[in-house]
């Protein structure tokens, strides 16, 4: 893949930092459908879309800053430069879900019913961003020899060149836009709050866990032969059932006091 798009003298214009401008587009406007939808202002979206690009930027290298702590704690400066990669997905979201908590506080608008509004819009974004993963040759799968396997050749690729790799970039991508269609698909269907943005969590980690079998650049905590991906999608997975029951058992307390 060429993962330079243009070069104007010292300014470097990259398909991946395109992708992720794309992505923010596609899920501002699939926010301001579902937000006009469920009774919120269209430019409320716009406005928290402001504050959770910022904190899940932050929290996302953060992450990863924390997860390689031994190269940025001698190369502390290296934390800045965002344009050769480096953004943890589960320290985006954190830092996006925290944004969320403190946005819909500060508005006084139900934080479950507004996350089912960022939910499709967001993953539609992960899609897109997958795309720019791929430009860019960051996020790769381990070499393999099957009939799709891609190969990246570009010296400024962040893959690894002239060795055939599974696209695990295209992969997600794929993956990403079924969990979209599915979203879209139920979101209109009677359920407790909450429940379509935890069921993107529990697609997404899943979908997640399998794909990281096939990643070559996966960060493994020490002891443990799964990566902090893996260790992630099942604290996600499990966070996000218990956080169903409550939502369930707050729309339909009659329910829960009768199988006490």
């Amino acid at each position: 893949m060429y993962p330079i798009f243009l070069k104007l003298g010292a300014v470097t214009i990259r398909f991946y930092g395109i992708m992720m401008a794309a992505a923010f587009i596609a899920a501002i406007y699939i926010g301001r459908k579902e937000c006009v939808r469920k009774g919120f202002s269209p430019e409320c979206m716009v406005d928290f879309a402001s504050y959770a690009v910022i904190s899940g930027i932050v929290g996302a290298r953060l992450y990863y800053a924390a997860l390689n702590i031994g190269y940025f704690w001698g190369q502390p400066l290296d934390i800045i430069k965002l344009w050769q990669g480096g953004l943890a997905f589960h320290g985006g979201i954190l830092g996006g879900f925290l944004a969320g908590i403190w946005f819909t506080a500060r508005r006084k608008i139900p934080f479950w019913k507004f996350a089912d509004t960022v939910a499709p819009g967001l993953i539609l974004a992960q899609a897109i961003g997958r795309a720019g993963c791929f430009l860019n040759g960051c996020c790769y799968g381990r070499e393999t020899t099957v009939p799709w396997a891609v190969t990246f050749r570009h010296p400024e690729s962040s893959a690894l060149l002239n060795v055939p790799l599974h696209p695990t970039q295209l992969y997600e991508m794929a993956g990403n836009l079924g969990i979209f269609f599915f979203l879209w698909g139920i979101r209109k269907k009677k359920m407790p709050d909450g429940y379509v943005f935890l069921l993107y969590a529990i697609t997404y980690s899943g979908l997640r866990f399998g794909i990281e079998f096939f990643r070559a650049d996966s960060m493994y905590p020490g002891g443990l032969n799964l990566a902090w991906a893996h260790v992630m999608a099942v604290v996600t997975v499990m966070a996000a059932l218990v956080c169903m029951k409550k939502c369930h058992c707050k729309c339909h307390p009659e329910r829960s006091e009768g199988s006490a």
